[in-house]
């Protein structure tokens, strides 16, 4: 028979896809092309819609990408805590808006916003609300052969609505991120560390990197077969958590707009202590626009 906790999770869990879904209708409209730095131009002819659809996915899989998105990456990761009965759903929304500065740099915003609900991570309690936002801003030259790329800051705000969903520390460092886009392929790696420069001192200090070395393969009906890591290491955990990740998104495209979305599998290599074991999942939807710019 099912407990209270397991009543108070199914809620909750419920709670996050509704807000999920509702994010998605609100925002669809929403979505609409930027001009472009490192986008190739769009071909007039409707045979070559194929063409299209593989270079949208492309730049949706791009994180300096010259188009607006607005991805939701729902993660579910088990085996949480001193006695890996926990449990944690994560959705991060993750805005990337890029703003044309003049002829030769864009300005690329990337923000994450988490809503997390977790239990049995801490002894036998649940928490459920917002984590730290992390604001990337990278300065990105329009025109870049045969490498595309991208730095700046990285701010890590501490807007967790629980003591135990987030750093209680405000923290800045650099980001960098580099790839490269050839055919079907793009690979490449994003990076980041901070350190915190301020907020409640009975919390520890932060010096925290983040490494996602990130592959994928986009066919031209927009099928994309991704790969990718978000390591992470911070001081006051210690070790290095290391979850792979694999999942397929298909692009779909409808008048103005465009989704990509799909799931796959989300399996740790190595976690800190009392952090997640074995396989979780991921569901990614991210809309962008449906065509080019130039």
């Amino acid at each position: 028979m099912a407990n209270h906790r397991d009543g108070v999770f199914g809620h909750r869990t419920r709670w996050g896809a509704i807000l999920t879904i509702a994010a998605v209708l609100t925002l669809a409209p929403e979505a609409t092309s930027q001009a472009a730095g490192n986008t190739p131009a769009p071909t007039p002819d409707a045979q070559d819609d194929k063409t299209q659809s593989q270079e949208i996915a492309k730049q949706l899989v791009n994180p300096v990408s010259s188009i607006r998105s607005f991805p939701f990456v729902n993660n579910v990761d088990f085996r949480l805590g001193t006695k890996q009965h926990g449990f944690r759903y994560t959705m991060n929304f993750q805005p990337l808006l890029p703003f044309k500065m003049n002829d030769h740099w864009n300005l690329i915003s990337r923000t994450i916003a988490p809503f997390v609900h977790q239990s049995d991570v801490i002894g036998n309690s649940s928490q459920t609300g917002l984590g730290d936002f992390l604001q990337s801003f990278f300065f990105s030259p329009r025109r870049t052969k045969p490498f595309m790329w991208g730095a700046g800051p990285a701010l890590l705000i501490p807007t967790a609505t629980s003591t135990f969903l987030g750093t209680g520390k405000l923290s800045i460092g650099p980001t960098l991120v580099i790839l490269r886009q050839q055919g079907g392929w793009t690979y490449g790696a994003l990076t980041y560390h901070v350190w915190s420069i301020a907020g409640n001192d009975a919390r520890a200090d932060v010096s925290s990197t983040f490494l996602q070395p990130f592959f994928a393969y986009t066919t031209k009906s927009g099928w994309t077969l991704n790969a990718n890591s978000d390591s992470t290491k911070n001081s006051s955990t210690g070790g290095w958590g290391v979850p792979l990740n694999i999942f397929l998104t298909k692009l779909v495209r409808a008048g103005g707009k465009t989704v990509n979305m799909g799931g796959g599998a989300r399996c740790w290599a190595t976690a800190p202590t009392g952090g997640p074991h074995g396989c979780g999942v991921r569901v990614n939807i991210t809309l962008g626009s449906s065509r080019l710019s130039l």
